[in-house]
């Protein structure tokens, strides 16, 4: 079987935030049955808060959505940036640089939307990802500027432009029988396995199938 799961998701994005919880249940729960990676797709100036009072009321909504204890924090957020490359940047380089599980990215979320730190700034940005993955500041701000993680991003957000969707968090869940699933702005954890389940069992299906039967008729 080789069932995936691809995470196409924002830094700073708060329903990327919201929908972790989800992410990490499914990594869980298909662990040996299926592959999992995550991706950035870049949020341009169109999908960013147009000021920090819209960001607030973008929280506040949230927030009640998730029945969440409490509210995020929009101290992260800097008018003047219409993109956030340094922390997008820090987390795909501290890949590059052998961190692939999701700790730069998640100290990264954490320090902008609940500490309201400006993770925007390379200088901050780098601290955040150095401190959670042991990994050289230095090393991190060097690498985070080559033109290789830049053309990635990019190359990233591309691919997720052609899901002809908007919204992050997007899921994509595919099969080798050919089944996909995408979904969009969705946070909820329960969708997604009951469709990772109903893949499983196509595929488990397929393979009896194959174990019984030749190839089609010809003509």
């Amino acid at each position: 079987m080789s069932l995936t799961g691809t995470y196409y998701l924002e830094v700073v994005s708060s329903w990327c935030y919201w929908a972790e919880p989800a992410w990490a249940e499914l990594r869980r729960r298909y662990a040996g049955k299926a592959d999992f990676d995550w991706r950035i797709a870049l949020m341009d100036a169109s999908a960013l808060p147009a000021s920090q009072a819209q960001c607030d009321w973008f929280y506040r909504r949230s927030g009640t959505v998730v029945r969440s204890p409490f509210m995020l924090d929009s101290g992260w957020y800097e008018p003047e940036l219409k993109e956030y490359l340094a922390p997008n940047l820090m987390v795909e380089a501290a890949r590059d640089l052998g961190v692939t599980d999701d700790r730069a990215r998640l100290a990264v979320a954490h320090a902008a939307l609940r500490e309201g730190r400006k993770v925007g700034r390379f200088e901050i940005a780098a601290d955040v990802v150095a401190r959670a993955t042991g990994l050289d500041r230095d090393l991190l701000l060097a690498h985070a500027r080559t033109d290789p993680v830049l053309k990635r991003l990019r190359e990233t957000t591309g691919i997720f432009q052609t899901l002809g969707v908007r919204q992050r968090p997007t899921f994509v869940l595919e099969s080798s029988i050919g089944d996909r699933a995408v979904f969009s702005g969705l946070w909820m954890q329960g969708p997604l396995m009951a469709t990772m389940d109903a893949m499983l069992a196509d595929e488990l299906a397929y393979g009896s199938w194959a174990v019984h039967m030749s190839g089609p008729p010809q003509g």
